[in-house]
């Protein structure tokens, strides 16, 4: 489990990919301090295994279902990503709760610069927009973000200097594929009131009533 506060931003070094999915090397150093084989971190919101360690480096598998369901079908060596270790007991959650398993992709609309903040659009399937609600919290490439607004499937989201300097945002631009994680508490409210949206389900019913 995460907070959303992301503690650095590393660098893809290098790519390898296979039948099963890739290897990925991350230059970092922070979120190697007090790490062990096997520990998680969020690597654009997506929580991944460390399975191995080298001096400054990180190296994780990622599966082909979250290559599938996240923005790692786009990465390329020299990508900057966001980073965060997994909380422990003495951790504060001063985010939200995430849990690093991304729900689906969005697209950077626009980023435009208000006075010292920074004004972001991001659209996202639409078929999730029950997920989301004005005020609520968000997980934008695993940075814990607060929707300023809603217009179906676009969110508005006011982005303060420290988390632009901080994370990934501040190499980001319009139409580029962000991953996210939709709020869990939103998600298991919509699984209790009939509302959650299952892809698999929604095709077959698309089928059936062909």
């Amino acid at each position: 489990m995460f907070t959303g506060l992301i503690e650095e931003v590393g660098k893809v070094k290098t790519i390898t990919k296979n039948y099963d999915g890739m290897r990925l090397k991350i230059e970092c150093k922070k979120v190697l301090e007090n790490t062990n084989l096997g520990d998680s971190i969020a690597v654009n919101g997506v929580c991944l295994t460390v399975v191995e360690m080298e001096k400054d480096v990180a190296v994780f598998d990622v599966s082909n279902e979250t290559i599938k369901r996240s923005n790692f079908s786009y990465i390329k060596v020299g990508d900057f990503v966001n980073l965060e270790r997994a909380l422990t007991p003495q951790s504060r959650l001063g985010g939200h709760i995430v849990q690093g398993h991304v729900d689906t992709t969005g697209i950077i609309l626009s980023i435009t610069p208000l006075g010292s903040h920074t004004n972001v659009k991001i659209s996202f399937p639409i078929e999730y927009s029950n997920l989301v609600i004005e005020k609520g919290s968000i997980a934008i490439d695993g940075i814990s973000l607060t929707i300023n607004y809603l217009n179906q499937n676009v969110i508005d989201l006011n982005i303060i200097p420290h988390t632009l300097e901080n994370t990934n945002l501040k190499y980001r631009k319009p139409n580029d594929v962000v991953n996210i994680e939709f709020d869990i508490l939103g998600k298991y409210v919509a699984k209790m009131i009939g509302k959650w949206y299952n892809p698999d389900e929604r095709l077959k019913n698309l089928l059936e009533n062909w």
